[in-house]
């Protein structure tokens, strides 16, 4: 496919913070919900989980739009193995936080694109190890109670208030954390031939 063919792009993702990193490309998407179970199954690994998710859900929305690309990604706090998902409510983020207290924990972020028409399918992985602080329950409730991230993988916000829970953040790529791996992401769209840096009105 020609870098000049343009494809329709489309965010199979409903998550406002994927949404917000990738309208920092100012490229136009659509964005649809990818309808995809995201139980783990038996023996999977945070890594392999966050990877097979985001594929299924880029294939999910890529079977109902089949000449556009599509993005799927998905994000699994990896805590020695055990992975930490959102936590929907604030029992389970609790729980969560304390945890991770004290802990190095790698958030296993996978992003993948496709495009079924042309073939296309890549998929790449940014892990991001993040040390979190000795925190106590009372800095854990109030942290909780202020910035509420339930929709979060391993209940903390890093781009928001959660910076305060942490003691260090090692990656190489400081959207990877958020929720999409940008560098990665545009990686993949180039050679998916979405023109990045085009002519724009």
């Amino acid at each position: 496919m020609s870098k000049n063919t343009s494809r329709p792009l489309v965010l199979g993702s409903t998550s406002p913070y994927r949404r917000e990193l990738l309208a920092r490309l100012r490229i136009p998407f659509t964005v649809v919900a990818p309808d995809v179970d995201e139980t783990p199954n038996r023996g999977e690994t945070p890594m392999q989980l966050a990877c097979r998710l985001a594929m299924a859900k880029a294939r999910a929305v890529a079977a109902q739009f089949p000449a556009s690309v599509v993005i799927g990604s998905d994000q699994v706090a990896d805590l020695d193995g055990l992975p930490l998902g959102k936590p929907g409510t604030h029992a389970r983020a609790v729980t969560q936080l304390r945890q991770m207290r004290g802990q190095t924990v790698i958030f296993q972020t996978a992003v993948a694109v496709v495009c079924q028409e042309s073939k296309f399918a890549q998929m790449d992985l940014a892990q991001v190890k993040v040390k979190f602080r000795d925190l106590s329950d009372a800095e854990i409730e109030a942290y909780l109670l202020a910035e509420t991230p339930y929709d979060c993988a391993g209940s903390a916000k890093s781009e928001g208030l959660g910076i305060v829970l942490l003691d260090a953040i090692e990656n190489d790529d400081p959207t990877a954390l958020v929720g999409l791996p940008l560098i990665r992401t545009c990686q993949m769209l180039s050679a998916a031939g979405i023109e990045l840096l085009g002519a724009r009105t």
